[in-house]
């Protein structure tokens, strides 16, 4: 019996997985509102009723299909955990970013599906939509934090904003970097700009303290 069990939970793991594949590559090639049941059945080889079985709509499948690409692009993600004593902040931002910067072009399903979501309007919010727009709230608090730790406390007293300001600024750059990657471009090397990132992001630091220090403080990095 258990036996019998675990070959139904084996089967219904790939027909969950088939049907993932599926709206994945459909989704990335024609967006939310050309991803359509008839296609994803096509593709998998599976009936709608299976889609409806495990995901119960066309919506919370693509939900499903922005938390998986997520967690397979995870590993390849940098971690933003505190730097230790003595690091230099911004050789260690470069590697940070150089990190990031090959994520996104060895696994751009999550990001060129969640970034055409994010572009839509709509009267209901689709739940990929909103898983989307969660997973990048997260990434923001993660990297607010990382810059939280990295900056003086002499800093963060004048300019208590700025760690959740320059975490925004690389999401939003970040996102340049990728739509830029998508169009054919033969010199354009995505790790190669993600350092000038980091460079630029540290000298915004840098020249505030320097401000920081011209009003008469002695704010330190």
């Amino acid at each position: 019996m258990e036996r019998k069990t675990n070959r139904r939970n084996q089967l219904s793991d790939e027909t969950r997985r088939r049907l993932l594949d599926a709206a994945t590559e459909i989704a990335a090639e024609r967006g939310y509102d050309g991803t359509s049941l008839t296609l994803i059945t096509k593709r998998s080889g599976l009936p709608a009723s299976s889609v409806y079985w495990h995901f119960g709509s066309k919506d919370e499948l693509l939900a499903a299909v922005i938390e998986h690409s997520f967690q397979e692009w995870l590993p390849a993600v940098p971690r933003w955990a505190p730097m230790e004593p003595g690091t230099d902040r911004r050789e260690h931002l470069r590697e940070v970013l150089r990190q990031a910067g090959r994520s996104l072009v060895d696994r751009p399903e999550f990001m060129r599906l969640g970034l055409m979501l994010s572009l839509e309007r709509r009267v209901v919010e689709p739940a990929a939509r909103a898983r989307f727009l969660e997973i990048r709230a997260m990434m923001l608090k993660a990297m607010s934090g990382w810059w939280e730790s990295a900056l003086s406390e002499d800093v963060l007293k004048e300019r208590p904003s700025l760690p959740l300001q320059l975490a925004r600024l690389h999401i939003a750059t970040s996102d340049g970097l990728f739509t830029a990657a998508q169009i054919p471009d033969e010199g354009f090397d995505v790790e190669e700009l993600m350092e000038l990132l980091a460079e630029a992001l540290d000298s915004v630091v840098e020249r505030i303290v320097a401000e920081l220090a011209d009003d008469g403080g002695e704010a330190s990095s």
